[in-house]
Protein backbone atom coordinates (compact mmCIF):
# COMPACT_ATOMS: atom_id res chain seq x y z
CA UNK A 1 0.00 0.00 0.00
CA UNK A 2 1.45 3.66 -1.10
CA UNK A 3 1.68 6.05 1.92
CA UNK A 4 0.22 8.35 -0.83
CA UNK A 5 -3.80 8.95 -0.18
CA UNK A 6 -6.05 8.58 -3.14
CA UNK A 7 -6.75 11.45 -5.88
CA UNK A 8 -10.04 11.49 -5.33
CA UNK A 9 -12.12 10.28 -2.18
CA UNK A 10 -16.02 10.55 -0.94
CA UNK A 11 -17.44 9.47 2.23
CA UNK A 12 -20.98 8.82 0.65
CA UNK A 13 -21.28 5.03 -0.09
CA UNK A 14 -23.45 5.48 -3.28
CA UNK A 15 -20.16 7.25 -4.62
CA UNK A 16 -17.85 5.37 -6.83
CA UNK A 17 -14.83 6.89 -4.90
CA UNK A 18 -15.65 5.57 -1.87
CA UNK A 19 -13.22 3.10 -0.41
CA UNK A 20 -13.52 2.29 3.35
CA UNK A 21 -10.36 0.73 4.10
CA UNK A 22 -8.70 4.37 3.48
CA UNK A 23 -11.51 6.13 5.18
CA UNK A 24 -11.04 3.75 8.04
CA UNK A 25 -6.92 5.02 8.40
CA UNK A 26 -8.26 8.45 8.49
CA UNK A 27 -8.07 11.09 5.98
CA UNK A 28 -7.03 14.23 6.47
CA UNK A 29 -7.69 17.96 4.43
CA UNK A 30 -5.94 20.64 4.24
CA UNK A 31 -7.95 22.94 1.61
CA UNK A 32 -6.37 26.40 0.83
CA UNK A 33 -3.69 26.32 3.85
CA UNK A 34 -6.66 25.80 6.58
CA UNK A 35 -7.60 22.18 8.20
CA UNK A 36 -11.27 20.73 7.18
CA UNK A 37 -13.13 18.73 8.92
CA UNK A 38 -16.89 18.98 7.08
CA UNK A 39 -15.30 17.80 3.60
CA UNK A 40 -17.59 15.26 1.99
CA UNK A 41 -15.70 14.53 -1.22
CA UNK A 42 -12.58 15.88 -2.48
CA UNK A 43 -10.47 15.78 -5.69
CA UNK A 44 -6.59 16.87 -5.61
CA UNK A 45 -5.95 16.68 -9.29
CA UNK A 46 -9.01 19.02 -10.35
CA UNK A 47 -8.45 21.29 -7.25
CA UNK A 48 -11.93 21.01 -5.10
CA UNK A 49 -13.80 20.02 -2.26
CA UNK A 50 -17.40 19.60 -1.66
CA UNK A 51 -18.72 20.86 2.02
CA UNK A 52 -22.36 19.76 3.65
CA UNK A 53 -24.41 22.90 3.71
CA UNK A 54 -25.41 22.61 7.18
CA UNK A 55 -28.55 20.21 7.99
CA UNK A 56 -29.85 20.55 4.30
CA UNK A 57 -31.08 17.71 2.38
CA UNK A 58 -32.64 17.37 -0.89
CA UNK A 59 -36.05 15.27 -1.65
CA UNK A 60 -33.76 12.13 -1.77
CA UNK A 61 -32.82 12.34 1.62
CA UNK A 62 -29.11 13.16 0.93
CA UNK A 63 -27.06 16.13 2.05
CA UNK A 64 -27.07 19.21 0.12
CA UNK A 65 -23.03 20.14 -0.43
CA UNK A 66 -21.38 23.25 -2.23
CA UNK A 67 -18.29 22.78 -4.18
CA UNK A 68 -15.22 24.83 -3.54
CA UNK A 69 -12.36 25.26 -5.49
CA UNK A 70 -8.62 25.90 -4.52
CA UNK A 71 -5.69 24.02 -3.71
CA UNK A 72 -6.20 20.29 -1.66
CA UNK A 73 -3.99 18.60 0.15
CA UNK A 74 -4.88 15.26 1.46
CA UNK A 75 -3.06 12.95 4.36
CA UNK A 76 -3.19 9.95 6.30
CA UNK A 77 -3.53 10.89 10.24
CA UNK A 78 -2.92 7.30 10.63
CA UNK A 79 -0.32 4.60 9.79
CA UNK A 80 -1.00 1.65 7.91
CA UNK A 81 -2.28 -1.40 9.87
CA UNK A 82 0.61 -3.42 8.56
CA UNK A 83 3.25 -1.03 9.66
CA UNK A 84 1.82 -0.70 13.00
CA UNK A 85 2.05 -4.01 13.47
CA UNK A 86 5.58 -4.44 11.73
CA UNK A 87 6.88 -1.67 14.75
CA UNK A 88 5.62 -3.60 17.73
CA UNK A 89 7.12 -6.91 16.27
CA UNK A 90 10.66 -4.87 15.45
CA UNK A 91 10.56 -3.51 19.45
CA UNK A 92 9.45 -6.37 20.67
CA UNK A 93 12.54 -8.84 19.24
CA UNK A 94 15.10 -5.73 20.61
CA UNK A 95 14.32 -5.78 24.23
CA UNK A 96 15.49 -9.43 23.99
Amino acid sequence: MTDTPPDRLSINPRSPFFDQPTLERGIGIRFKGAERTDVEEYSISEGWVRVGLGKKVDRKGQPLTIKLAGPVEAYFQNPPADAVDGDDAAEGGSDD
